[in-house]
């Protein structure tokens, strides 16, 4: 594959390291908009940053009737359009659609799965790809069973004789509650070995979020105050300023709880919460993140009022603009009872986390975009300082995962002068401007190191069925109360009752 010429020794080195063997993607649903907007720009990418490996070929396939050609087009617009690198250089994207090509069929039809077979192993012949799969189910969630099922009776699942490998990727939602987790979990190990299966959660792709388990565990200033003693509490939001964008059908049957609390949200906490595991591979962090999700105290049905806050948005304005308030979104139910917001309290049961709530909160329709974990610290015992630090705000550290990605630290400083006046001020480190280049699409590092076989940043079995087992009786204590939700209004930081949730015990929402 022609890419682009670098003199840099240290970026040739981790090329070297970063390169993965030979293999061929296969896109299931590769007409939708996670292929158009992530995926193929992503793979660009790679190959602008000669990544990718001279045997490797990527299969679109889907029911809508493109030809190779079409689909080729279609995905230069899509580069052109979404790539976090512009211009295209066209000599990279040349190479790289030479290797990209589309089948349509349906996902039911064995002989259309067949026929793919037959296709990879001419692919193999023509681009030296070695046998090697790689599955990404970008379908809905409604065909992920039968699409695994066709894989399997096509007999390109599971292992093979010789030494070529085969994963698959699975997207988010894995599952709408325990049971249906569980479904998916035996439906997939019924063609897949375990270490086959890459269940993604794009949040782990993200450069600030990796740089937690860094920044807590290569330094040794925080992680002496990184406990019960010396946290008072935890926040983390996702807040989102758009709406559903179209998607009402889909949200409509899922919520804030769903689609964000289950799977970005914990995975959050239990890299904040974990403790240090014995080695960066990927069966001990993930060892260290499951027992961190099995620590949570579990919220009952009938305990949902106590530890739980929902919200719905209505009309209002953001970014100056008036937009629609939810029950009036296009596709939803017009009696629906759908949160589009969520904050919740949870206790880990621990030693070091014990008795320290850790809140977490999402809304659609919020006043801006952004994704934070901030850690209060308690208040020092005795201030020396009581009169000219009045108002002085308590120490908190923020980690910013998006956008303006990177990390502050809040702290008292004396006001120049002669007076003993006090004044929070803050430390900040921003990756931009510290390291000069743009970090990678979250894609970008998942797909690479899915061919690399690394499934660190990928979700385990039981990890996604923990993270369900704490979530469902949630959805079973709502089912309980089916009422009407509480309104608030658009471009605003949720209800009223969201407020007075964390005011209970003498805290309060951050205003990011």
């Amino acid at each position: 594959m022609e890419t682009v010429t670098t003199a840099n020794p240290l970026r040739a080195g981790l090329q070297a390291e970063r390169t993965p063997a030979p293999n061929v993607l296969v896109i299931f649903g590769a007409s939708g908009d996670l292929t158009r907007r992530k995926l193929i720009p992503a793979l660009y990418n790679l190959a602008r940053e000669r990544l990718l490996p001279a045997g490797f070929a990527v299969v679109g396939y889907a029911r809508r009737p493109y030809t190779t050609e079409e689909f080729r087009q279609l995905m230069r617009a899509a580069v052109d359009r979404f790539s976090r690198s512009r211009p295209v250089q066209e000599a990279v994207w040349e190479s790289f659609a030479d290797r990209l090509y589309y089948l349509s069929g349906q996902y039911d039809r064995p002989e259309d799965l067949q026929t793919l077979a037959e296709f990879l192993g001419l692919l193999d012949r023509r681009h030296g790809t070695a046998g090697n799969r790689l599955y990404y189910l970008a379908t809905p969630p409604d065909a992920y069973p039968v699409v695994i099922h066709q894989i399997g009776q096509a007999g390109l699942g599971g292992d093979r004789s010789n030494d070529a490998w085969t994963r698959i990727i699975v997207e988010k939602p894995f599952g709408r509650d325990l049971e249906t987790a569980r479904a998916l979990n035996r439906i997939l190990a019924g063609v897949f070995d375990e270490r086959q299966i890459y269940r993604i959660d794009h949040y782990l792709g993200k450069e600030t979020v990796q740089n937690i388990l860094v920044f807590r565990f290569a330094n040794g200033i925080f992680e002496p105050l990184w406990n019960r003693q010396y946290v008072d509490h935890v926040q983390i939001t996702v807040s989102e300023s758009i709406g559903i964008e179209g998607r009402g059908a889909y949200y409509d049957q899922a919520g804030a709880l769903r689609d964000m609390v289950q799977n970005h949200m914990l995975q959050l906490l239990a890299l904040v919460a974990m403790e240090p595991p014995v080695a960066f591979d990927a069966d001990a962090v993930r060892d260290e993140k499951v027992k961190v999700l099995r620590a949570i105290r579990p919220i009952g049905p009938d305990e949902v009022d106590q530890y739980t806050v929902r919200g719905q948005y209505g009309p209002g304005t953001v970014g100056g603009l008036d937009v629609p308030g939810y029950l009036e979104e296009p596709g939803v139910d017009p009696h629906s009872t759908t949160e589009t917001y969520v904050a919740l309290k949870l206790y880990i049961d621990n030693w070091r986390w014990a008795g320290t709530p850790f809140y977490l909160r999402t809304g659609k329709r919020l006043p801006k975009r952004v994704t934070e974990i901030a850690i209060q610290f308690r208040r020092p015992p005795h201030v020396l300082f009581a009169q000219a630090a009045a108002d002085l705000e308590p120490n908190v550290l923020v980690l910013r995962i998006q956008p303006g990605e990177g990390i502050s630290l809040k702290f008292g400083a004396k006001v120049p002068g002669p007076a003993a006046r006090i004044r929070s001020v803050n430390m900040d480190f921003l990756y931009d401007a510290s390291f000069g280049s743009e970090a990678p699409e979250a894609y970008e590092r998942l797909l690479l190191d899915c061919m690399l076989g690394d499934s660190t940043l990928f979700t385990r079995r039981d990890e996604v069925e923990t993270a369900w087992a704490l979530m469902t009786p949630i959805l079973e204590g709502w089912a309980r109360r089916p009422g009407p939700l509480p309104v608030y209004p658009a471009g605003t930081w949720g209800p009223a009752a969201a407020e007075e949730f964390i005011a209970r015990e003498g805290r309060r929402w951050r205003r990011p």
